[in-house]
């Protein structure tokens, strides 16, 4: 007989990025949960803070470290950072993000810049900085970029931010590849809509209301639907699963 299904991530050490709010900071929550030494990374001090301190009231270990991670040429000291507090890194979770709501034809060359540098570059040297130093370290590494249906479908109005996570596809399928021998397990979440902080107007709005009406269940995801995912490609449950993109949408791409 098989063993149970369990989540134990107390010899794990997990950097997120994005982790100030939204998913973020439930991601970290999570992990934290999980046992998983967490050190949270985003631009806002404060709202860190905050998240570090819910995270200890439930009995977990969180470290703040304030990042901006389109600061490419700090990555590698904001990771020795992140080390320093909290120990060698075993999990990744690239999950800072943007969007611009604009047309195609109207968005402008500084807005598709904010959007590719963000969601794209600092994805990728984000997870060759992590990633590297697991594979010259040996140990059993996880990567879990954040992606989005976007990957697979042009959203309305978001366009060019489709395009950067069709392209955080590609780039966790070249990953996986290259370091599949490595024992480091690259893997994607592609989530559907879910309300936060990058979308909340807009679902209020009714524009968005008639959008929600459009889905299947006509309704948004709830973030809670990422959690047991999340935990499998965290854990040692990714053995055999690297290169893969899981959509988790509740039907909204159907």
């Amino acid at each position: 007989m098989s063993s149970p299904v369990t989540f134990d991530l107390s010899h794990d050490v997990a950097l997120v990025t994005g982790a100030s709010s939204g998913l973020g900071a439930r991601f970290a929550s999570v992990l934290a949960q999980a046992g998983a030494k967490v050190v949270i990374a985003g631009r806002r001090a404060e709202r860190l803070a905050d998240v570090a301190r819910d995270i200890a009231a439930n009995g977990g270990k969180a470290y703040a470290l304030t990042l901006d991670v389109t600061k490419t040429g700090t990555l590698g000291d904001a990771v020795d950072q992140a080390e320093k507090l909290a120990g060698k890194l075993t999990v990744l979770v690239n999950n800072a993000g943007m969007n611009v709501l604009s047309s195609a034809s109207a968005l402008k060359s500084a807005d598709y810049d904010k959007i590719m540098d963000t969601n794209v570059k600092a994805a990728f040297f984000m997870t060759q900085t992590v990633g590297s130093r697991m594979v010259e370290r040996k140990v059993r590494g996880r990567i879990v970029n954040i992606a989005s249906i976007g990957a697979f479908k042009a959203l309305p109005g978001l366009v060019a931010y489709s395009m950067s996570k069709a392209a955080i596809a590609m780039m966790t399928k070249g990953f996986a590849r290259e370091w599949a021998r490595h024992n480091i397990a690259v893997n994607a979440l592609c989530p559907g809509y879910i309300k936060t902080e990058l979308n909340d107007e807009w679902f209020d709005s009714e524009g968005g209301q008639k959008q929600i009406a459009g889905f299947p269940r006509r309704r948004l995801s709830d973030a809670a639907s990422l959690d047991a995912l999340l935990l499998t490609l965290c854990s040692a449950r990714a053995e055999y699963l690297t290169g893969s993109l899981f959509t988790v949408d509740d039907g909204q791409l159907l």
